[in-house]
């Protein structure tokens, strides 16, 4: 049987802003999850007690994403209760990572049918709401990097202050994240992965909550640097502080899967796929400079795969801020054109475990608007990691 891991569908909910009031709040994760795993069995016409497993993707796994929060999603889609799933942590890549980790067993042989996904509810479970981590290490931690680590957005002025990226780049980067997500959205583009999520008081939301089609860079100019402090500005005195909440993703909420097999399985089963894996890459890299690793990850994969990339036809590069993107491009000379060209995090959100899979998707509808062969998806990691992924259209 042929194993070629093969992407078959991929599902998402709407975009929602990961705050009290926002479109996706009301609802618990475990559940966003659950309709999307329901979703894309149902629209394959697919026996659930077929899939060999499912992994899941998740940032903060406490409170009511606690507990495998992955196996209680499947259980609340309905499947038979022989049908086993894991969530696993690589921070905003959590789901990318499922998805590699996935399409790995299917190359081995070790799997059929997997549902890779991710899921996150900011507006119920904080970010940071599982503590821990570099913002309470242990003693080795602290003695290995005795001045202390940083937040992400401290890590986005650090990029902007190595790349010379200025305010203006910044802001003028996320006008046109967000005039072509809206776009596209317009277009139709996101129509076959948006899966409605109906609200406990009986409103369906259809629509990314995050596109905001009217921002302009006059409006974002007006906007204060989010992460700077009288302490940091200390610690860090030549940083002009760029980032904002308008250069940066927004707080989501959402869930995305994405049903993967091998292609003979596939065959047998009669359905079509959509792409298959060609190759994969995951580094770690400097966490002071935690947002870098997408340069060394991207030149880990191309020297892997054998291809360049010119031989790329579209880039998805993680906007968790401007910064990321902008530093990726100018480093290794891309392509504008090809890179995040329906919109990125800035504009559809990064619901951090679930940014994996739904950027996968992202990337699949990309491709096949535009008639392209291989696609590039790269994401930027806590901690100082990143994930690189390749996959060809069929």
């Amino acid at each position: 049987m042929n194993n070629d891991a093969v992407i078959v569908d991929v599902v998402r909910t709407p975009s929602g802003r990961g705050k009290p009031g926002g479109a996706l709040s009301g609802i618990h994760p475990a559940d966003l999850l659950a309709g999307v795993l329901r979703e894309l069995v149902s629209r394959n016409d697919m026996d659930p007690s077929l899939i060999d497993d499912v992994i899941g993707g998740c940032v903060s796994q406490v409170g009511e994403q606690s507990y495998n929060v992955t196996r209680t999603a499947l259980l609340s889609a309905g499947f038979p209760d022989t049908v086993p799933g894991t969530t696993i942590d690589r921070q905003c890549g959590s789901s990318q990572q499922a998805a590699a980790f996935a399409a790995q067993g299917i190359r081995a042989g070790s799997y059929d049918i997997v549902l890779a996904c991710g899921v996150e509810s900011m507006s119920r479970v904080p970010l940071g709401s599982s503590a821990g981590g570099p913002d309470r290490p242990g003693r080795l931690l602290q003695e290995r990097y005795p001045e202390g680590l940083v937040s992400q957005g401290v890590s986005a002025e650090l990029v902007n202050a190595r790349w010379a990226l200025n305010r203006e780049e910044l802001d003028e980067y996320a006008v046109r994240s967000h005039r072509s997500a809206a776009e596209a959205a317009m277009r139709g583009t996101f129509a076959r992965d948006l899966v409605p999520v109906a609200t406990a008081e009986g409103a369906l939301v259809t629509v990314d909550e995050t596109i905001r089609p009217g921002t302009t860079a006059d409006s974002l100019a007006a906007l204060k640097p989010a992460f700077r402090t009288d302490a940091l500005a200390a610690r860090f005195p030549d940083l002009d502080w760029h980032v904002t909440a308008g250069n940066s993703s927004p707080l989501t909420d959402g869930a995305s899967a994405v049903l993967l097999m091998s292609a003979g399985r596939a065959e047998s089963l009669g359905l079509t796929p959509r792409a298959r894996f060609h190759s994969f890459a995951v580094t770690g890299s400097d966490p002071l400079l935690m947002l870098t690793g997408v340069i060394p990850v991207t030149r880990r994969i191309l020297d892997r795969s054998g291809l360049t990339l010119e031989d790329l036809d579209v880039y998805e590069v993680n906007e968790a801020f401007a910064s990321v993107p902008l530093a990726w491009q100018r480093e290794l000379g891309a392509d504008p054109a090809r890179l995040n060209p329906h919109g990125g995090a800035i504009a559809l959100g990064h619901a951090l475990g679930s940014s994996g899979t739904r950027l996968l998707g992202t990337l699949v509808g990309a491709l096949e608007a535009s008639g392209g062969r291989y696609g590039l998806q790269v994401m930027c990691e806590g901690g100082g990691m990143a994930n690189a992924t390749i996959i060809e259209r069929l």
